[in-house]
């Protein structure tokens, strides 16, 4: 889960990816999925899984969550 470090501008984003690091640039210079355009991002949780569809499955629960992200801030503030 991304979250952007923009002082005006609070969102978060989430996504799954082979290369993480790779990806994080991706977003970061403007590359990324549409709704990350124009914004800088911060990596504010990870998770490995073993198949792409375990990750996939825990994306979609994860972006339905609000609670569950919102409790993933809370934590990254900490």
């Amino acid at each position: 889960m991304l979250k952007s470090i923009n002082s005006d501008f609070s969102k978060t984003y989430v996504g799954y990816t082979h290369n993480l690091e790779a990806r994080l640039d991706k977003h970061n210079t403007n590359k990324g999925a549409k709704s990350t355009k124009g914004h800088k991002w911060v990596l504010i949780y990870k998770k490995k899984f073993k198949s792409k569809n375990e990750a996939m499955s825990f994306e979609y629960k994860l972006k339905k969550d609000k609670k569950k992200r919102k409790d993933i801030i809370k934590n990254f503030i900490k």
